[in-house]
C-alpha cells in the first residue's frame, strides 16, 4: 500500500478505494504501523501525504466548480 502511494503519488482515499479498505485503516497503517517496520519507507509516504494535504484545498475548489458548472 505504501509503495502504491509513493509510485502513483496518490491520496489516502484513492489507495483505500484501490485496496478496498477504509481510509481510516489506510491512514492508521501508514502513520502508526509502518514506522515500526520500515522507517525510510514511512518517511517517503509521509512526504507524499503532506504534499496531498497541502493541495487538498485546491482539489476541493475544483470539485466545487465542477459541481456548480455541471461538468
Amino acid at each position: 500500500m505504501a509503495l502504491y502511494i509513493i509510485e502513483n503519488r496518490t491520496t489516502v482515499r484513492a489507495a483505500a478505494r484501490k485496496f478496498n479498505i477504509s481510509k481510516s485503516t489506510v491512514h492508521k497503517d501508514l502513520s502508526e504501523r509502518l514506522p515500526a517496520f520500515n522507517r525510510p519507507l514511512y518517511l517517503q509516504v509521509k512526504s507524499v501525504l503532506e504534499e496531498n494535504k497541502a493541495q487538498r484545498h485546491i482539489r476541493g475548489g475544483i470539485a466545487t466548480r465542477r459541481k456548480y458548472k455541471g461538468e
